[in-house]
């Protein structure tokens, strides 16, 4: 629902879809016909390009002065960059800078026109102070730059980290980059030029290598040297025990006189061998408990960690519970003292008004002395009763902050009950009584103040027809701390009472440039809902009246206020 103004001044809810849709989507993407390539636009504010002619200041945005860059028109007439306009509109309260008039984001669009004159603003190339001397317009800066010979681009092949000129490149490929492409001189392979060295050292198969065991051949080629390692007479190769444990090498030829070792060694690690067999049996049964255990540990740590949670909530409530509930001792002390004083005078009048009667029936016809005395008596049973009077009044305005205190709602959620209906009907067709108030309720301990507001006889369309409600804003302790304007939903809801419960409802989102939803300045802000809420005919012939009474209720929603 939007807001809209009755004849008196109060804004009534119009629903959302009987609202004009807006005609203009603002700040969208631009259609694939203007789309321009990847790093042509600057990362912020308008084009830095050296123009031939200085532009004139139409082109300019009012924000970062540059040439606009995606130009874009406010309300007020004035142009800015995309994302200058987009950095405004993030603020609280966007104005714009050249007049100081509010921004509105569904009152800002694309100057397509605009755009199209600066694309065809004539510039110097980007890369002018590399060289390059030619002129073209700002739109086919990128047409331009592909081809651009003074333009620097990174080396072609991708992991040499040079830039340069595009004409340099044929000169890095063939002398001075590390990467580039050569031949290994004993085997022709092709590689890079960084990798060739490592080639030669450690995989070519052609280079010339030194035996190991330093025998007779002075070098031979890599890929032959496994062969000779087989042949070599001074080879070195390991005992044929050497799975048992023996770690002794020789060379072939003496490789028979280690062989006569004792066979004892050989049946220790067989017996070794078995045990470890009979071990690893056990592993993975051990390992699928491990897993258990880590996964019923993972879940006790993830039960504990929402008991913390709770914990935490139910601390906080209690601390907020008890400050309330200090609150209420206080006011109840507050009333016992009063009442005992209201007592205690109540007793001290009716011993004044005792002797007071005594002394008028002995004092007919008595001396003046008696009349001065009456007289006395008199005065301080006015005084009394005067007394008595401010204490009554102030026990009622204790008695009133009492019931509101008990009966306040700190969830969001409001549950009138008015009582006496018919009487307060009358009143309201009498015009003695035209609306009511409800007690204030709460989005939470330090959140919004708010209460509801009922015309049982209608108003403005309403009257004399409706029941008209209205939901209100009220001034509160915390305001200062609160986001405003106020955005929640609100859900204005008749109780149906009978066993059907068929409750009447309608729903709003607030319209946040209503002065109905920004933060009071007075008690309470204009009330806002509906004055077509429910006929009278509806009202009073179904099971919405109970016992003479009505119930309405208010829900806020408060599932996206932060916390406090």
């Amino acid at each position: 629902m939007s807001a809209g103004r009755s004849a008196d001044g109060r804004e009534v809810q119009i629903p959302l879809q009987q609202a004009a849709p807006s005609l203009i989507s603002p700040l969208s993407a631009a259609p694939p016909s203007h789309r321009v390539p990847a790093g042509f636009l600057p990362l912020h504010g308008g084009f830095r390009d050296h123009f031939v002619e200085t532009p004139e200041a139409k082109y300019c945005c009012e924000a970062c002065r540059l040439v606009l860059c995606q130009p874009r028109q406010t309300e007020c007439g004035h142009r800015f960059c995309n994302s200058c306009i987009c950095d405004i509109l993030s603020r609280p309260n966007p104005v714009c800078p050249a007049d100081m008039e509010p921004l509105f984001r569904d009152k800002i669009f694309k100057d397509v026109c605009c755009h199209r004159e600066i694309m065809s603003l004539k510039v110097y190339c980007r890369s002018e102070a590399n060289g390059c001397q030619e002129q073209m317009s700002l739109q086919q800066i990128p047409d331009h730059l592909n081809v651009c010979p003074f333009f620097e681009v990174p080396c072609p092949l991708g992991k040499c980290k040079e830039r340069m000129m595009r004409k340099e490149i044929p000169d890095h490929l063939s002398w001075k980059c590390k990467h580039r492409e050569t031949t290994c001189e004993f085997c022709s392979t092709k590689m890079p030029l960084t990798d060739l060295q490592k080639h030669k050292d450690t995989v070519c198969p052609a280079f010339p290598v030194m035996c190991p065991n330093h025998c007779s051949f002075a070098s031979l080629p890599r890929s032959e040297l496994s062969g000779h390692q087989h042949d070599c007479p001074k080879a070195q190769v390991s005992c044929q025990f050497h799975r048992y444990g023996c770690t002794f090498k020789v060379v072939s030829s003496s490789l028979k006189r280690v062989a006569r070792v004792p066979h004892a060694l050989c049946f220790q690690v067989e017996d070794v061998k078995g045990e470890l067999m009979e071990r690893y049996k056990v592993l993975p049964a051990l390992s699928s408990r491990l897993s258990e255990l880590e996964n019923q540990n993972e879940d006790l740590r993830e039960k504990n960690r929402q008991m913390e949670q709770k914990l935490a909530t139910m601390q906080k409530l209690m601390s907020s519970h008890s400050e309330k509930l200090l609150e209420v001792e206080l006011e109840l002390h507050s009333l016992r003292l009063l009442r005992d004083e209201v007592e205690s005078l109540r007793g001290t009048l009716e011993s004044v008004r005792t002797r007071l009667a005594a002394l008028e029936q002995g004092g007919r016809g008595g001396s003046g002395s008696t009349t001065h005395t009456l007289a006395s008596l008199e005065t301080q049973l006015n005084r009394h009763d005067d007394m008595l009077s401010v204490h009554e009044i102030r026990l009622a305005d204790m008695d009133l902050r009492f019931q509101v205190l008990e009966t306040a709602s700190y969830n969001g959620t409001l549950i009138w009950k008015i009582r006496d209906y018919k009487r307060r009907k009358q009143d309201a067709v009498a015009a003695k009584t035209l609306s009511l108030y409800s007690q204030p309720f709460y989005t939470g301990y330090f959140g919004y103040k708010m209460c509801a507001r009922v015309y049982l006889n209608g108003d403005g369309m309403g009257k004399g027809t409706h029941l008209s409600l209205f939901f209100v804003v009220m001034r509160g302790e915390y305001d200062a701390l609160l986001p405003w304007p106020f955005k929640q939903k609100v859900t204005l809801m008749l109780m149906d009472q009978g066993p059907s419960r068929k409750h009447l409802g309608d729903a709003f989102k607030p319209d946040p440039n209503s002065s109905s939803f920004r933060r009071p300045v007075a008690e309470m802000n204009i009330a806002s809902g509906c004055p077509l809420f429910v006929s009278q005919t509806v009202l009073e012939t179904g099971t919405y009246i109970k016992d003479d009474t009505i119930f309405i209720k208010v829900t806020v929603d408060t599932s996206d206020l932060p916390d406090l």
